[in-house]
């Protein structure tokens, strides 16, 4: 859909040219790519009608400011990335980026998922985004914690899973996580994980995951226990303080993880918030200007923040329109369609999205644990329409069914849904285990799995 949007808007004459020449490069690849694009073609692959594809990108082009928002139904395919350049190409075509009101923005699913990216929680990346395998920006790192980094990416989470399958990751410490129910194949996930010769789990509750470790450290909630900082999807570093203090036996976090360096022998003095914040601001260039006393004053700042006169980039891609142009061209991606791995067909004629309720998160670990009313049982989500074509009723009990497994769900309806795609969450997996259908394809470029597009079938239930 996105790469027939821009065949539109590039023959609809709406393309941004002069934004186009000034700022971009590849575009003539990209041209060349969506042409077979068409309108018609785009309907027949998503079932989204040809005219409502067409006057939403007129509508986008011709706006004065637009963005693009997208969230896991987007990222959680086996070509993630692709799918998200595509909408980057959209915003790069019409010149909505770098300005007021424009741009694109991957939602995040809680407070910090950004600012876990910005720390080096990414397995090519160091504190601020700083290449692991630039032997400059490295040794920088090396002198300040007075040790060698292994020049090489790490594993992302899939790939540690297959290191798990060839016997080289054989130890894993895994700090507010649940793998066991949240892994794509819930199955490999329970067999590799039981197949470990050591395992710690730091977090907040006992989840499933907690249940096979070797040592459980409880950890502190970051939201209302600890000092620090949390970044949200707009790149604004905010302070977060400590409003309660913690439980009999509880430590923060980061004293877990400080005492565990003393006990591995490595003295790294007293674990202050503020003073490590202050580490990240010497060691990362987008944070240098960031104090806890600016933060306080202005409320959060956005990086990049490059010293204390700085007042943050409101807008993260604003150079593109400087004149003469400030760095590298932002470059046009082409990338062709590609269906769901796990194919449709008379066996399995329904395509299956997982995703979450409102009042629910993840595997319900936490919310779970604080009664909701919007909150309602598991359901397996069906069309009217599909209702009526498996002859089934809204309550009733039906098996469901992948290449990888089956559960067994009561039926809601939900005209929402367009015939042919069914919904279930994630969240209650001792009722429903959805993890146990959806399909371990994974995207090679982040490592992402396909939780979105699962093949199933729903049949009449059989009960003793």
């Amino acid at each position: 859909m996105a790469n027939a949007m821009g065949r539109e808007i590039i023959a609809s004459g709406l393309a941004n040219e002069a934004f186009i020449r000034h700022a971009t490069s590849g575009f003539e690849v990209y041209r060349q790519c969506v042409e077979k694009y068409t309108l018609d073609r785009a309907e027949r692959e998503t079932g989204v009608p040809a005219e409502a594809i067409r006057q939403t990108a007129h509508a986008y082009a011709k706006a004065k400011s637009g963005q693009i928002c997208w969230t896991l139904g987007i990222t959680e395919h086996h070509n993630a990335v692709d799918n998200v350049v595509a909408l980057i190409n959209l915003a790069l075509l019409t010149g909505h980026v770098g300005r007021y009101g424009s741009g694109v923005n991957p939602l995040r699913g809680q407070n910090n998922v950004q600012g876990g990216g910005d720390m080096g929680a990414i397995p090519d990346r160091l504190t601020g985004f700083q290449h692991v395998e630039n032997p400059e920006l490295r040794a920088k790192f090396e002198r300040a914690w007075r040790a060698k980094i292994e020049p090489k990416r790490g594993w992302h989470l899939s790939a540690m899973f297959d290191a798990m399958e060839r016997g080289e990751l054989t130890l894993l410490y895994v700090l507010g996580e649940n793998p066991v129910d949240s892994e794509a194949d819930r199955h490999r996930a329970v067999k590799l994980l039981g197949g470990l010769k050591f395992m710690v789990v730091q977090d907040l509750f006992y989840t499933r995951t907690a249940e096979m470790a070797d040592v459980v450290l409880p950890g502190s909630a970051g939201w209302c226990e600890t000092e620090g900082t949390v970044t949200s999807s707009e790149r604004r570093v905010q302070r977060v303080r400590a409003a309660v203090p913690l439980p009999d036996g509880v430590l923060d976090d980061i004293e877990i993880i400080y005492q565990l360096a003393r006990r591995f022998g490595h003295e790294w003095g007293m674990p202050h918030a503020e003073a490590i914040w202050n580490e990240v601001r010497q060691l990362s260039p987008m944070h240098a200007g960031m104090s806890y006393r600016r933060l306080e004053e202005l409320g959060g700042i956005q990086w990049p923040c490059y010293d204390e006169t700085h007042p943050g980039e409101m807008y993260l891609h604003s150079r593109l329109w400087q004149e003469p142009l400030i760095g590298p061209r932002a470059p046009f991606h082409a990338v062709e369609f590609e269906p769901p791995v796990d194919e449709l067909n008379e066996q399995y004629p329904i395509r299956l999205t997982t995703g979450r309720y409102l009042d629910s998160y993840n595997t319900g670990a936490q919310s779970q644990r604080f009664p909701s009313p919007l909150r309602r049982a598991a359901t397996v989500d069906l069309s009217p329409e599909d209702g009526e074509r498996y002859n089934v009723g809204e309550g009733e009990r039906v098996r469901v069914s992948s290449r990888r497994g089956s559960v067994v769900a009561p039926v809601r309806f939900d005209a929402g849904l367009r015939p042919g795609l069914a919904f279930l969450s994630v969240h209650f997996h001792e009722q429903v285990a959805t993890n146990d259908l959806t399909i371990d394809a994974v995207d090679p470029k982040s490592g992402t799995s396909e939780f979105k597009a699962t093949a199933i079938r729903i049949d009449k239930c059989v009960e003793n």
